[in-house]
């Protein structure tokens, strides 16, 4: 694609003109196919690879057959993952990583923002950042050896955010990394990083909600109304009955317009990571919960799960009721179980405190705060996938690196009751309850040192203490005299534990506080405990 297909606009011209009065949801979406249409026969070609891998393999693309799938053993095991969002919209480094859609709403502080930095937004769009991300300082081979550190077992890359600029090189779309920004095909190269240094390696799509992410450019004079530049934009329709904090939005409501040859180019697009790259898992946002993907999903299941069962099991995650229950792995965003779950599962937050990418002057989590998130989510059977926002440069925040080296850090020491851990009979014990469901996360109470959660490993229970208290006794009431204590040990201490079993349970006496983050793990021998294997 010529350099001139996103440079910006001299000056603004009919073609930026608003169309959101003018064209009917139908009339964007055709301008959308006719700006893509070049892909048709590499589109036709892939939904072929779809159907002929979803009839081959113990799977079926039907729900029936889905919900018999289970999460591989990895998955179960690795417990701890790291996300990375990482994309054009970290050239703004404004709010979060919705900025390319709210820089277009006239009733945001991002509007403002864009129109104060850049002009107005015909002469200035969304798409005039992409020569501004250049990543060139990144090193895939660093960041993957940072992550090890972190104690990860595996890594998350954002191939498409909502967008539209695909970070891998898409042969469905102009708009990738490999063609524009850094020229580098993002997903493949840190996929290759990733497993070089012996971690499972992922990818997630938020390509659905492109359909109707930039709407607003359509309310206003602005480059989405231009037609050559409907490829990155999408069809641009408006989202109805509106765009809402998904926790609180029952797709099942949701009329927006989503034609078929969307929902062919979103099952193209996804299952080409597939084709392409081979992760061993896949991430879907929110928004395949909308009624016109209903059909396409179990088609991409089924291809997913038969071709990744060639390589020992994959998993796809999903949020809300997208999927039907059992036939995929669910995700809770930025939010908990209020208690344990059978299948295996997952939540997704950030070190930042505001934006999944990277922002200015943002602030950030401490490595306590998350580690207390950790074991409260292993205790339930879930893992926590911790995501950062790299630079448009390719190098990651200093204050990121510090908490995830912390974390490794105490994961090197306490690892044995995360990794490869399952849930003991209760998961927790203590006073502190949060709110269970997505999006949850800020109502959270903080921890006290009274608070425990438990897991159990190779013969052990493994109760983590979530604070460390100021003095006196500690008192486990979910360890009875009838369980048996034969000894118990604090991890990362040489010195030996004071305890004795009474009937309002196991009372310890703590001795000296070992260093690092202040959750503390006993390692507890039970008559009972049983084994994981």
């Amino acid at each position: 694609m010529a350099l001139s297909l996103y440079a910006p606009l001299a000056q603004a011209n009919k073609t930026s003109a608003p169309t959101a009065s003018t064209l009917t949801q139908e009339q964007a979406d055709l301008r959308w196919q006719q700006a893509t249409r070049r892909f048709d026969p590499a589109r036709h070609a892939m939904l072929d690879t779809v159907a002929q891998g979803a009839a081959q393999g113990p799977f079926h693309p039907d729900w029936a057959s889905l919900r018999a799938y289970r999460a591989p053993a990895w998955f179960a095991n690795a417990k701890f993952g790291i996300f990375v969002h990482w994309g054009v919209y970290s050239v703004p480094a404004f709010a979060n990583e919705w900025y390319p859609r709210n820089m277009y709403d006239q009733r945001t502080r991002e509007y403002a923002h864009q129109v104060a930095t850049h002009g107005s937004l015909a002469h200035f769009g969304y798409k005039d950042y992409i020569p501004l991300f250049k990543a060139e300082h990144w090193d895939p081979a660093r960041w993957a050896a940072l992550f090890r550190a972190a104690g990860a077992r595996y890594v998350v890359g954002v191939a498409e955010h909502s967008d539209g600029f695909a970070m891998y090189n898409s042969k469905l779309s102009d708009w990738t990394s490999v063609k524009m920004g850094p020229h580098r095909d993002v997903i493949g190269e840190l996929g290759k990083a990733v497993h070089a240094d012996g971690l499972r390696f992922g990818v997630s799509s938020h390509t659905a909600e492109n359909d109707w992410f930039f709407h607003h450019g359509r309310e206003i004079d602005s480059d989405v109304n231009d037609p050559r530049y409907a490829g990155l934009y999408g069809p641009a329709v408006a989202q109805l009955p509106g765009p809402h904090d998904p926790a609180d939005q029952d797709l099942a409501d949701d009329w927006t317009y989503v034609s078929q040859a969307w929902v062919n180019d979103w099952l193209a697009r996804t299952a080409e990571l597939e084709k392409y790259y081979h992760p061993d898992l896949i991430y879907l946002d929110w928004w395949v919960g909308q009624p016109a993907f209903r059909l396409a999903l179990p088609k991409l299941l089924a291809y997913y799960y038969n071709d990744g069962a060639r390589r020992g099991g994959v998993v796809l995650t999903y949020k809300l009721k997208a999927l039907a229950d059992g036939s995929a792995t669910l995700d809770v965003e930025r939010g908990q179980l209020g208690a344990i779950r059978a299948q295996p599962w997952q939540t997704d937050t950030t070190i930042s405190r505001s934006s999944w990418g990277y922002v200015k002057h943002d602030s950030y989590r401490g490595a306590n705060e998350i580690l207390q998130l950790l074991a409260d989510v292993v205790s339930k059977n879930g893992n926590l996938l911790l995501d950062i926002g790299p630079r448009p440069d390719g190098t990651i925040v200093q204050q990121e690196q510090d908490v995830l080296r912390q974390i490794g850090a105490w994961l090197h020491v306490n690892g044995a009751a995360i990794y490869g851990s399952r849930p003991w009979r209760v998961f927790g014990d203590g006073p502190t309850t949060q709110a269970a469901g997505a999006f949850q996360e800020k109502q959270a109470k903080p921890y006290t040192w009274r608070d425990f959660r438990f897991t159990r490993n190779h013969g052990h229970v493994y109760a983590i203490e979530l604070g460390w208290p100021n003095g006196g006794t500690v008192t486990i009431g979910a360890i009875k005299p009838a369980d048996g204590v034969r000894n118990v040990r604090l991890l990362g201490s040489r010195e030996p534990v004071n305890w004795q079993s009474s009937p309002k349970g196991l009372v310890i006496h703590p001795g000296k506080r070992p260093s690092g983050p202040a959750t503390y793990v006993y390692e507890i021998d039970l008559a009972s405990a049983g084994t994981n294997h």
